[in-house]
This record gives structure tokens, sequence and C-alpha cells, in this order.
């Protein structure tokens, strides 16, 4: 591999594995290099609790895609999820006078928005532009050589905890690798998944970790909603563990191999046989009632969801609908009560947009970590102009 190659990479910190992604950036194309992945217990709910742990999932999942790909990466991305939120804010540049706009008077804008009072360990993960307001219109998005005396910027900010994303920073470093800049989960799976002309039209993106469920709301292609809920995959399997009285693997297991959030699919005498302590009999449960139980949860969650796409006005106007990615979306039959729940169109989130992506990583477990390292390329391609 040549010494110019310059490289996006992307870190996604799982709640039970690290992902890391390898990209070369050929002119503005982005390249698939390499993968690699390990398994992490560095979490609980949503909060770090070992950054030694991490680092050293980082590192096995970094050996195992320099192994691939032939190169060593000097700085990457890093996806944050965690207790991340985000809400609407506005900057006010007033000139004096009415002038041409220029594009520092737009980042001026913005800048002046980003400011805000926060609770106690938190901290502002990123600043994003919704549009601008001249002279009191509204709705535009590039307002670059147009005239005006008083302009406004609507972004959305989205901020994290400091502790945990300091954490995470030293994990990073500890692997010996730079931060390029930290991006909300959500966002960089829906950078992956969703299109500029999709996101256009109103989507929201519904990323669900084992832990937790990142919520990224899109209209007009512009940021407007964000929310991590404290329910994902975990709340599934712990179902299960308690209705069928077995251990958490042995629940986990059961939903892999057996498990739909939609009733319907078997026939109601179809049985499951279910793990027994040494010593015991081996039990039988109907796959129903397994059915039952995890299309309660995901109805639960979706309703959740549902609450959030309505608190910002957004019900009816996501004319792409809802896109699901992460670990939790892979179980049958997600895509069909979420379409019954938020009544709207559902596809699985799978990565774009990166060439020679290997097929065994076409999964919406992956879409974080292709988004991180596509974010990656284009800082890269951006400081080049």
């Amino acid at each position: 591999m040549p010494n110019k190659t310059r490289l996006a990479v992307g870190l996604d910190f799982g709640s039970s594995c690290t992902r890391v992604v390898f990209c070369a950036l050929d002119g503005d194309r982005i390249r698939y290099l390499g993968h690699g992945r390990a398994p992490v217990n560095s979490w609980s709910k949503g909060r770090l609790t070992d950054q030694s742990q991490l680092t050293e999932s980082l590192r096995s999942a970094l050996a195992e895609a320099e192994a691939r790909s032939h190169v060593s990466p000097e700085a990457g991305v890093i996806g944050v999820g965690g207790s991340a939120a985000g809400f609407n804010n506005r900057g006010l540049y007033e000139f004096g006078r009415k002038r041409q706009i220029g594009l520092e008077d737009m980042r001026y804008a913005v800048e002046l928005a980003a400011p805000v009072r926060l609770e106690d360990d938190r901290l502002v993960l990123m600043v994003c532009p919704q549009d601008f307001i001249l002279d009191g219109r509204s709705g535009y998005r590039n307002p670059k050589g147009m005239a005006c005396a008083r302009l406004e910027a609507n972004v959305h900010v989205l901020t994290a905890s400091a502790v945990e994303h300091q954490g995470i920073l030293a994990a990073v470093h500890q692997a010996h690798l730079a931060v390029e800049e930290s991006v909300y989960e959500g966002v960089a799976a829906a950078y992956s998944t969703i299109l500029p002309e999709d996101r256009n039209r109103g989507v929201a993106l519904i990323d669900i970790g084992a832990h937790s469920t990142h919520i990224a709301i899109y209209d007009g292609e512009a940021l407007v909603h964000t929310i991590t809920l404290p329910a994902g995959g975990d709340n599934f399997t712990r179902d299960i563990s308690w209705v069928f009285k077995v251990n958490y693997e042995d629940a986990e297991r059961l939903k892999r191999e057996y498990g739909s959030a939609l009733t319907g699919l078997d026939s109601y005498r179809s049985l499951i046989e279910l793990p027994a302590p040494e010593g015991r009999a081996p039990r039988e449960a109907s796959s129903a009632r397994l059915n039952e139980t995890l299309e309660a949860r995901a109805e639960e969650l979706f309703a959740a969801v549902f609450d959030e796409i309505g608190g910002v006005g957004m019900e009816r106007s996501l004319l792409e609908g809802a896109v699901l990615t992460g670990g939790g979306a892979e179980l049958t039959g997600m895509c069909d009560v979420a379409e019954r729940v938020l009544n709207v169109q559902v596809r699985l989130g799978l990565p774009l947009g990166i060439e020679d992506w290997p097929e065994e990583l076409d999964s919406p477990v992956w879409a974080t970590a292709a988004g991180l390292a596509m974010y990656s390329g284009r800082l890269k391609l951006r400081k080049r102009v």
C-alpha cells in the first residue's frame, strides 16, 4: 500500500462488541480496506465501567483490521452514544448594515448558537446547522451571496456525558490512536444508510443497540431531533430470561435461534426445548409464547420512539419512513412491528457509499462503524479543499 494513501477510520464502541473499519480515499471516493471486531465487557447500562478493558478490546479489533488491510492508521473518528441527547438552538449575528453574506458569516452565526448552559457532566458533542433566517425571513439552507442586516442560524446541539467521553478518548489514546472527531452514533448510522435526498424528505434513524436505542430524525436534510432511549436488545433477552426461567446466556440463544418480534409466523402448537440446569429434566414451551414476549417488548420500544417523533411534530412528515440499524434490528419481525406502531414504511439500514464493501458486513450491525469511517473521509476531503 503506497505511503500516500489517505486513510478514513471509524471506531464503533458497542456495548458488547468493538468494531473498526479502515477505508482509503481515492479522490472523492471512499474504498473499503479492512475491518476488525472484538468482544468487550466494559459497559453497563450505557456507562463505561472498565476503561482498560475497552482499550484491550480496541487493540484486538485494530490488530485484526491491520492484518486484513496491511495499513496502520494514526487517527480515527469515534462514536458516542450512551446518554447523548440533543436540542435545537438559535444564534444571532447582526451586521449593523445590510450586506452580502459570506461563508465566514454563516460559520460565525452557527458558532454563536453553540454556547449553551449545560448541566454538570455534560459537554457539547456536535453542532449541526439546520437553516438560516435573513431579516426575519426563514427557511434558507445556503444563503451565501444573499444580502441582509440580521443573520440567524438554527442549529441542533448534541450533548454527551463528559466523563464517558473522556473515558473513551483515554481508551483510544492508550491504543496509540488520535481522535479526529466525536460523532453521535445515531448520526453516524444515518450517514452510512440514508441518502441526502431521503433525509430531505423526512426520515427517522433508529439504532437499536444492546443497552440503548439512538434516534436521529431528519427533515429537509436537517437534523431536527436526537435522543438516546435507555432500552435495547438486552431488554428483550431479560424478558425471555424472566418469563421462561432460564439464565441470560440461554435466553440470548433462544432469542437468536427461535425468536421473532411478530407473532403468527409459527404454529401455536410448535414447541421449543428450554435449557435446564444439570440434574433437572428438560422442559418445553410454545414458540408462540416466546414470540408474544418479544412482540410486547418491541411494541413498547417503538411506542417510545413514536412519542419522540410526535414530540417534534414529525408523525406525518416522515415521507421516507424509518430505518432500523444496530444488532437489535436483526431480530425477525422488527420492521413489521415498527411499521405497525409508527405507521410509516420501515426498512433495515445497510451501509451505502463505500466501494468494495464486503458482503459479510452488509448488515445493520456495521452501519455505525461504516458511517464513522465515511465521516472521517469527509473531514479529510474538507481539509484538502
